[in-house]
């Protein structure tokens, strides 16, 4: 007779090739043959329950009395067996739950959802208001199987678009690769978002040595001692190399101008010792906008400095995010800051400065300490 390590040791070469219900007719075959005692011997060789082995037991007794009624080869119970889908025991469940999720209802005051967010846990618990027996895992399931799915809107509308707005992309690519062909330079421009300066709550994580997450304040209040960053960036749309002025009084266009003449002093001559001229990428609006007419004279100030023909090309409006220094180097900049509070200036300078990719961007960074008032007018007298 086969002991239960015997047992066990056949049953585990068989497992994997036997489906649950000739597991259980093979436990209840030993069982039957190991006489008295042998349910028991079959249950702890498998890990079958007793009752599974009984109810192949009971399956064998039925083939033997009934053979001309055999279960289906597909099939690994009676059918019939197992406990009835809920929306069978529940014929109200699915248009109750329905009747929740649909949007008519959002604000309805007859609603037990009424202006509130229809996660699965508030679904589950007003259905259970109704008196049904349901849980949030449930509803989740059922909402799929409604054809319901988990989403959120997409930024889709843009607003009135100008009916020469493609014509305008097709513009600044033609330029872009004129100006690449005559070996001029190419520079994209804009205004990063302001940051707040000092041990504020950053955005994402990093990974530190050990767990203990650097202690920062509660609200993001700015703090008038240590005030808050402006960060101008230049794309060289050709070359993979960025520059980033980092301003401290406001953001003008005269320091916009100031940021793309930083970025000509240190970097333009000596990656365009040919240059005679320059195009400017920008968007629209803000400091370096098509109606800005300080933007204008500024750059009108820095080609008489510098004796560049310099040629702007504004973005429709609604259209920044084809601006390629969205994607070539903000992008970056933020994620080699994330998890890192930016406690001071030269903190904002040096993680700008260090910024790389695999396809070898720099990002050359300084500090623009100068003033930059508001309210300046140019007026129409030279």
């Amino acid at each position: 007779m086969d002991t239960i390590a015997q047992l066990k040791v056949k049953y585990e070469r068989l497992r994997p090739l036997l489906n649950e219900r000739q597991r259980r007719l093979w436990a209840a075959t030993e069982a039957l043959a190991l006489g008295r005692g042998g349910i028991t011997w079959a249950a702890a060789a498998t890990g079958l329950s007793r009752m599974t082995v009984r109810a192949g037991i009971r399956e064998l007794h039925r083939q033997e009395c009934q053979p001309e009624q055999p279960l289906a080869p597909d099939r690994v119970r009676r059918p019939g067996g197992g406990q009835r889908p809920l929306t069978e025991r529940d014929p109200t469940l699915v248009r109750d739950l329905e009747r929740l999720v649909d949007p008519v209802t959002r604000g309805d005051p007859r609603s037990p959802l009424r202006w509130t967010c229809k996660r699965t846990a508030k679904l589950a618990a007003a259905l259970q208001e109704q008196g049904h027996l349901i849980g949030a895992r449930k509803v989740a399931q059922l909402l799929h199987g409604l054809g319901y799915q988990l989403q959120a809107p997409r930024k889709k509308r843009e607003g009135k678009q100008h009916p020469d707005r493609d014509a305008q992309f097709q513009y600044i690519a033609a330029q872009t690769r004129a100006f690449q062909r005559r070996g001029q330079p190419v520079i994209s421009v804009d205004t990063k978002k302001q940051e707040l300066v000092g041990d504020f709550q950053p955005k994402g994580r990093e990974w530190p040595p050990s767990y203990q997450p650097e202690e920062v304040r509660v609200h993001d209040f700015q703090d008038p001692a240590l005030g808050t960053a402006i960060p101008y960036g230049v794309s060289d749309v050709t070359q993979d190399v960025g520059w980033v002025s980092v301003g401290i009084d406001h953001d003008t266009a005269a320091f916009a101008v100031a940021a793309v003449r930083q970025w000509w002093t240190r970097l333009g001559p000596p990656s365009y010792p040919q240059a005679t001229e320059l195009l400017v990428v920008a968007d629209s609006g803000g400091r370096n906008g098509n109606r800005n007419r300080r933007w204008k004279w500024a750059l009108q100030q820095f080609a008489d400095e510098t004796g560049l023909r310099v040629r702007v090309c504004h973005f429709a409006p609604g259209t920044s995010k084809w601006n390629q220094i969205e994607h070539r180097l903000f992008g970056y900049l933020r994620q080699n800051w994330r998890g890192r509070p930016l406690v001071s200036l030269q903190v904002i300078v040096s993680l700008m400065g260090t910024t790389t990719t695999e396809t070898g961007l720099t990002v050359p960074a300084a500090l623009d300490a100068n003033p930059y008032p508001t309210g300046v007018q140019v007026t129409d007298e030279p």
